[in-house]
Formats: C-alpha cells, structure tokens, sequence
C-alpha cells in the first residue's frame, strides 16, 4: 500500500441564495459537499447552531467517520483472521462541550453488534476490535478518546 494518499473536496456555501451574511440570526447555513466521481452531499450546521435539522452537519459527520472507519477496519480484520462476519451494526454517538475555552469534541463511543458466523471464534472477533482500534485511521488522527464497547454473537439460524 502507498505511505501517502491523498483526498479532495469541493464545499460550496447554498445559503448565500437567502440572503447574505448580514446577521448571526438570519444566513442560511446550507451548503453541498462534493467528492469526485460520488452524489453531492447536502449539510447544514447543526440546528442548535441555527442549521438545517434535515441535512448533515459537520459533528454528525465525525461521529459517523469515526464509526464507519472501525467497522471497515474491524471487518478487514476479520477476514485476515479467517472471522466470518454476517451482521454489523453501531449505535454511535459523540460529546461536544466547552474545554479550554473551546466548544470541542471531548469523547466518541462506538458500540457495535457483531454477529459472527457459527465455527467462528467470538472471542477472537471481540480481540479485534482492540486491533481495528489500533489501526483506525479516523481515531489515530483525533486528539480525544474514541471508546468501543463491542458486542459479538454467533448466528446459530443456520
């Protein structure tokens, strides 16, 4: 794998159609993301921030990068180690609040539910998360505590 790569976006402010900037109150906090070559994402500021409840916002955002990039670690884990995963889900979520004079992230807690194939070693699939953890690149790039508090059965159906 290459040592370095590398990811573009385009953000555009939407909202400046409503009106420019000329109170706190009253802009618009639309805006589109766009990634090359995938659909335009709509997002807003949270709407405690005066946003749009109906469209992404930035904190939802880093919630879900954090989730997402445990999960796909997690499941490329598994498959190295020969773990059949047949279920994921994660019920995320995140804290913000005022630290140094800052409004911050000061915590993520991941919880994800895992079902693994029956003949698959559960307990080993609960020792990867500790890996996929490890080598998530979203959590090795923030400066607070990202927590997994993974859950693993086995699909005893079949």
């Amino acid at each position: 794998m290459a040592q370095v790569h590398h990811f573009s976006a385009k953000v555009t402010w939407t909202g400046a159609a409503r009106g420019a900037t000329s109170s706190y109150e009253s802009y618009s906090r639309d805006h589109v993301t766009e990634v090359p070559g995938k659909p335009p994402l709509p997002g807003s500021a949270d709407q405690v921030f005066r946003g749009d409840a109906s469209r992404h916002n930035p904190e939802d955002l880093l919630v879900v990068s954090l989730s997402t990039c445990h999960m796909l670690t997690y499941l490329a884990e598994a498959a190295r180690a020969g773990v059949h995963v047949v279920a994921y889900s994660d019920e995320a979520s995140g804290t913000m609040q005022l630290k140094d004079g800052k409004m911050r992230f000061t915590e993520v807690s991941l919880r994800p539910q895992v079902v693994v194939a029956k003949g698959s070693d559960p307990a080993l699939a609960q020792r990867l998360h500790e890996k996929a953890h490890e080598h998530c690149f979203i959590a090795s790039s923030v400066n607070f505590p990202v927590s997994c508090d993974a859950r693993v059965s086995v699909d005893d159906t079949k």
